[in-house]
């Protein structure tokens, strides 16, 4: 495998999400042995904002009401869509 394939392999993976409320939080989790917040963006309401799987990135949190776009579909993030 070579260097692109490698490349690929990792970060083929693209995420958007569209706040649907002011102050939606997104963390970036690293990867590895321990998993730890490296990166930290607020959207506002309206913003949108497009993600790419890295080397150094393997999951996202995100906290507040939000829509999630990938490949496997949307999903809508925020307490109104919890169910008791």
């Amino acid at each position: 495998m070579d260097q692109n394939e490698h490349v690929e392999q990792i970060s083929g993976e693209y995420v958007a999400v569209r706040a649907l409320e002011d102050g939606v939080t997104i963390i970036g989790l690293t990867r590895g042995k321990d998993t730890r917040f490296h990166h930290t963006e607020k959207l506002d309401r309206g913003e949108v904002m497009l993600f790419q799987f890295t080397e150094h990135t393997s999951a996202m949190k995100i906290r507040g009401k939000a829509d999630i776009y990938t490949k496997l579909g949307k999903v809508r993030s925020g307490k109104d869509d919890v169910q008791e």
